[in-house]
């Protein structure tokens, strides 16, 4: 016997579950944590309210993730807004050299925070996600021409950064 039960609950539920990833999955694309918890807060407010629909689609936190791509692409700037790279994601254990790794990751956001959020968003679904083109392009509602172009338009205008700061390519 199947027991329905109400919505809030099972909204309940997928936030106290899944809310951590969502809220890291938002830090990667943002790079700000504030902005993160911003991002995540607006999309579960507007969701909670067709969650009952959501919830009957194929993969609910596949939707959950491409609102949260689309919040981040449109979001308006404003005049307080102000983007500053945290650096709040942990070090995989086992590095080496620590003080390497923590250059390497701030190198990194420097870099992604240079590109547009279109082409951020991209790298990141590809990169962070694994997520395979088709799957990008759906998340954007675009052609997966237009995400590989994207992510190579991306990693070049990541190198020519590199090169700019005299870092080498491989680190």
């Amino acid at each position: 016997m199947i027991i329905d039960r109400p919505a809030a609950e099972d909204f309940d539920e997928f936030v106290r579950g899944r809310g951590g990833a969502l809220l890291r999955f938002a830090f990667v694309l943002s790079g700000d944590a504030h902005l993160a918890e911003d991002l995540v807060q607006e999309v579960l407010a507007r969701l909670h309210r067709r969650w009952d629909r959501i919830t009957a689609m194929e993969n609910a936190e596949a939707y959950v993730r491409t609102s949260i791509v689309r919040q981040f692409l449109s979001w308006r700037r404003r005049r307080a807004y102000r983007e500053a790279v945290l650096a709040e994601v942990p070090e995989p254990p086992g590095l080496a050299d620590p003080q390497q790794g923590l250059a390497s990751r701030d190198q990194m956001w420097r870099l992604l925070r240079g590109l547009p959020r279109a082409q951020r968003a991209v790298l990141v679904l590809r990169f962070y996600c694994d997520l395979p083109d088709d799957e990008i392009a759906a998340l954007l509602g675009c052609g997966k021409s237009t995400v590989r172009s994207q992510a190579a338009r991306a990693l070049v205008r990541m190198r020519a950064l590199m090169s700019q700061t005299g870092v080498g390519v491989d680190g």
